[in-house]
């Protein structure tokens, strides 16, 4: 029996019959885990893996984003046994730390910019010019004929475009409306390449970025210098910095809190949602009990298993699932902005 596993049916020879799989209660509390020594790093994801048959209410994502292993269970005693079991079976010290956020990054009005790659080096060079536009897209936007930028007229004509669902989140809208040959049709790719590129770590906080439309109209080539990589690197740097000049903000990822807590608790549970910059939705009242309905930022949620617990004698639950992505207040905005470029300087 030593493969057997948590939602396995055992039957005799000859019988075919499945019992229904366990609904297990949605995890409550996150951590992100690492080994103390990175030589373990393999051994810990074996364990984790092993760990995760035997108890299925322990949840385990690698994930490539945020870069972190990352563990959910049932509370904080429920990872306090996690951490004992990989400490003593496997022998595998660890530490667990805070879960980075995944956070998005997008753009509030339109701008435009324009970049020229050029390098010269002896024999071949490098040139390639990119005139973009940028704007925040939502579904089903018409694109203009017209956009103004420091009184100068640009016209638009869409000879092409491109809706991408992005694998995070959003689109990316990319309009072709070059004319006259400005750029050759076969340097779009490598133009669309760089700000994919970018999309994918955002100017502002190196989150990715979403819900953007850009509209390259113009630019110049060379008949001899210009390539591809060229085209790739003044279309990442002119969306770069249209991007900067567009409004950019961060959203941050927010859930359905659904708190149940005794009548008595009421009143603390209220005020420490309140704390954690939650947005009450609705109440209700259910034998003795009261139900809070909340959207609440994932960011104020890390320690809420136990300071309910705590508020209530551990006589509360609570559940939470995604809803969306919003902006961020201004004062956390200019918090994340410091916290990223004090990583930069560190690395």
């Amino acid at each position: 029996l030593k493969d057997v596993r948590t939602h396995n049916t055992l039957n005799e020879k000859g019988v075919e019959q499945r019992f229904d799989f366990i609904r297990y209660p949605e995890p409550r509390y996150r951590r992100a885990i690492k080994p103390v020594n990175e030589a373990y790093a393999e051994k810990l994801n074996e364990a984790l893996t092993r760990m995760k048959g035997e108890d299925p209410t322990w949840i385990v994502e690698i994930s490539k984003e945020l870069k972190q292993t990352i563990v959910s269970g049932q509370g904080e005693f429920h990872l306090r046994t996690l951490k004992w079991r990989l400490e003593n079976n496997d022998k595998i010290d660890i530490v667990f730390s805070e879960p980075k956020i995944p956070y998005r990054e997008t753009i509030t009005k339109a701008a435009r910019a324009d970049y020229r790659h050029k390098k010269q080096s002896g024999g071949a060079g490098q040139f390639g010019e990119v005139h973009l536009i940028v704007e925040p897209y939502t579904e089903g936007m018409a694109l203009q004929d017209v956009y103004r930028f420091n009184g100068q007229e640009f016209k638009i004509q869409n000879r092409d475009t491109q809706e991408i669902k992005l694998d995070w989140g959003g689109k990316l809208v990319f309009v072709n409306s070059i004319v006259g040959g400005a750029i050759d049709a076969r340097f779009l790719p490598a133009i669309l390449k760089g700000i994919m590129a970018r999309m994918e770590q955002g100017p502002l906080t190196g989150s990715y970025a979403r819900d953007v439309r850009v509209i390259v109209y113009d630019g110049k080539m060379h008949p001899v210098d210009s390539n591809e990589i060229s085209f790739l690197l003044a279309g990442r740097n002119a969306f770069s910095t249209a991007f900067k000049n567009a409004g950019p903000k961060i959203l941050e990822p927010v859930y359905d809190v659904t708190v149940s807590v005794p009548s008595d608790y009421m009143g603390d549970v209220m005020s420490d949602l309140q704390g954690r910059r939650a947005l009450i939705m609705g109440m209700e009242s259910e034998k003795g009990f009261e139900k809070i309905k909340a959207k609440v930022p994932l960011k104020e949620m890390g320690s809420y298993s136990t300071s309910l617990s705590s508020i209530t004698g551990g006589r509360a639950s609570f559940s939470m699932k995604f809803n969306n992505y919003e902006l961020v207040p201004s004062d956390v905005q200019e918090k994340l902005l410091k916290e990223y470029e004090a990583t930069q300087k560190e690395e």
